[in-house]
């Protein structure tokens, strides 16, 4: 006779059996985490984030000074400096980097203006900063990057609802990067591949974007969102570390929109 398993509250045995078939929280110790992107916002936040849980985080972003900044302030293992629109930046900025676990890309400007009107070299940015810099930074690492880690990508909520406000080329951009996260997940497998949609999430990049109207936009969005409010960077950074954590999270798109898709 268990003596023990007498003396036990049956509410405690209980808690105990659904603790045990609860999966313990995944970590990322000693894996080394490349955010292109990571900077600001949600891949700042992301790269915070993956530190906490153990990684070796490395952030690549534009300008040198603030990469290294906020390497230091946040303990990363390191920074890179580059363009993602340049494929020679990209190489430069990965190319000492001995072996990576996580590749995530969350680089990427707002690109808008009306096809008959835009600048043509503009309008190409959004694909630049997207499909073709994934391309350049998978090329660039190589058989550096472990088989059995992952890629995250970023698309948005364009993909699934374009509007008419000149963002048809972000539109087909954001679209094309699930598109492409489903074709590599089946060409680079075993190595994970998956797609980050954010919604409506309150970043630097917005606030760039909107500039003097990003409060009333912010202020009128608010009212016809189911939760009423904005996303955060961390919510959105929580995702990206989901996707890098989940080994059975594959070729998917995790949209992380607070419902805005239902209004």
């Amino acid at each position: 006779m268990n003596t023990l398993e007498l003396s036990q509250p049956p509410h405690q045995a209980q808690n105990q059996a659904q603790n045990q078939a609860q999966p313990k929280a995944q970590r990322l110790d000693g894996q080394r985490v490349v955010i292109i992107g990571g900077t600001s916002g949600i891949g700042l936040s992301a790269a915070i984030q993956a530190r906490a849980l153990g990684a070796h985080v490395v952030i690549v972003g534009r300008d040198a000074q603030t990469a290294q900044r906020l390497a230091h302030q946040h303990g990363f293992e390191g920074w890179r400096a580059g363009d993602v629109r340049s494929a020679a930046d990209i190489e430069r900025a990965l190319t000492d980097i001995p072996h990576v676990d996580h590749l995530v890309l969350l680089a990427g400007t707002f690109v808008a203006g009306k096809i008959r009107e835009a600048d043509i070299g503009h309008l190409q940015g959004a694909f630049d900063e997207r499909i073709w810099a994934a391309v350049h930074a998978i090329r660039a690492l190589g058989d550096r990057l472990d088989k059995h880690g992952s890629v995250t990508l970023i698309s948005g909520v364009l993909a699934d609802r374009p509007n008419a406000y000149g963002t048809a080329v972000l539109a087909a951009a954001s679209a094309a990067m699930e598109a492409f996260a489903r074709g590599l997940a089946l060409e680079l497998a075993p190595l994970r591949v998956n797609t980050l949609s954010p919604g409506p999430i309150d970043t630097p990049l917005l606030a760039r974007t909107l500039g003097a109207g990003r409060n009333a936009y912010v202020d009128a969005l608010t009212q016809q969102l189911p939760l009423h409010r904005l996303g955060t960077a961390e919510e959105a950074a929580a995702g990206v570390v989901f996707l890098m954590t989940n080994g059975f999270m594959n070729g998917a798109t995790l949209h992380l929109d607070g419902g805005a898709a239902l209004v």
